[in-house]
């Protein structure tokens, strides 16, 4: 069998589907795979180049590939958009994917440590809450303002408008 030397994966929740060519850019490879099969598939094939679209779950899976040997890319979805050939679905998304991993120019996602995807996702979760305390002290101070009750801004100005 010729040797891959880049596969591009499109993940999805159930069914992942890879393209994989050679050196001379010849197609070796389409194969769609479970999610419990990845890894397994994965495992018996020699080191080789993976792009992935960058997204949460796709962290998880450079790690994992990682571990096996592979060298993971990551591309923001904008940037493999212009390589996707029309009528979009699974297959075309990988070959997209790793047509546009061949390029010079491409400019690739750094793959996050768990413990950085964590503190990320902490920040996000907080920065959320914020924004919803805000949203509820404000709605609050509208609701009173129709009763004819005034307070000024800020979180602990809230509590004599709700007694």
């Amino acid at each position: 069998m010729t040797q891959i030397i880049r596969i591009g994966m499109d993940t999805s929740k159930h069914i992942f589907q890879l393209h994989g060519v050679d050196a001379a850019e010849k197609v070796v490879l389409r194969k769609r795979l479970s999610r419990k099969q990845v890894l397994e598939y994965f495992a018996k094939l020699p080191p080789t180049v993976i792009g992935l679209e960058a997204c949460g779950a796709s962290q998880y899976w450079a790690r994992e590939l990682s571990k096996l040997g592979h060298e993971v890319k990551l591309m923001a979805p904008q940037l493999v958009k212009p390589y996707v050939q029309r009528n979009k679905n699974d297959g075309r998304d990988a070959e997209g994917l790793c047509e546009a991993m061949g390029r010079p120019r491409m400019r690739f996602v750094p793959v996050k440590t768990a413990e950085q995807q964590a503190a990320l996702m902490l920040t996000g979760i907080r920065d959320g809450l914020i924004a919803r305390r805000t949203q509820l002290s404000n709605a609050i101070r509208g609701y009173a303002a129709e009763f004819g009750l005034i307070a000024a801004k800020g979180v602990d100005k809230i509590e004599p408008l709700l007694a």
